[in-house]
């Protein structure tokens, strides 16, 4: 039904039988092995099972490799979208200007830095919640939520006018709504 199952331990045993299930997914920092049994044609006849011992490596490697992909895109991606919302926005009449640092202007470059800094770094919480994380998706979400959240208290205490404010909250949230449901879909798509 689309819910995980129990974490097995050790020399544990489950049956897939008419459950169409292709896939396994090993929480486990350990390799799985897996021993598949199968019914014969014959064996049928007589209710028996036999068995092919096969050794499956139910591991995270191309999960990584997916992750970093989709996070190397989703921040370039990001990059380019916040970059392209502050160029619209200082077009509009939004300074940038930040009192509190010195009232220099925001430059441009400094929000593709920026957000592709924050882009990464929410790439390797990613991974490592990829590694350790029985739930990694869910994980990521809550936690890239939060980090969202605190990333609104730098504006609002800097000492901007109004429009420079909402607009770098807005950015905020630029980024956040490219970079964190592309990395919840590569950890494994929901984050119930």
């Amino acid at each position: 039904d689309g819910t995980p199952g129990p974490v097995l331990g050790r020399d544990a045993g489950f049956w897939l039988r008419g459950t169409g299930v292709r896939a396994l997914r090993n929480p486990g920092r350990r390799t799985a092995t897996v021993r598949i049994l199968t019914p014969h044609l014959e064996a049928r006849r007589n209710d028996m099972i036999s068995s092919t011992d096969t050794d499956v490596t139910v591991g995270r490697r191309h999960g990584f490799r997916r992750l970093a992909v989709t996070g190397l895109v989703a921040t370039l991606v990001a990059m380019v979208v916040t970059t392209l919302a502050a160029a619209l926005a200082r077009a509009a009449g939004v300074d940038f200007e930040i009192p509190d640092g010195g009232g220099e202007n925001i430059p441009l470059g400094g929000f593709a830095v920026v957000t592709g800094f924050f882009s990464l770094v929410g790439v390797v919480i990613a991974a490592a919640l990829l590694r350790f994380s029985a739930r990694p998706a869910r994980r990521f979400v809550w936690t890239a939520v939060s980090l969202t959240a605190l990333s609104m208290v730098p504006p609002l205490i800097a000492g901007g006018d109004a429009a420079t404010t909402v607009t770098l909250i807005g950015l905020h949230l630029v980024a956040a709504a490219v970079t964190i449901p592309a990395l919840t879909w590569s950890l494994g798509g929901r984050a119930d």
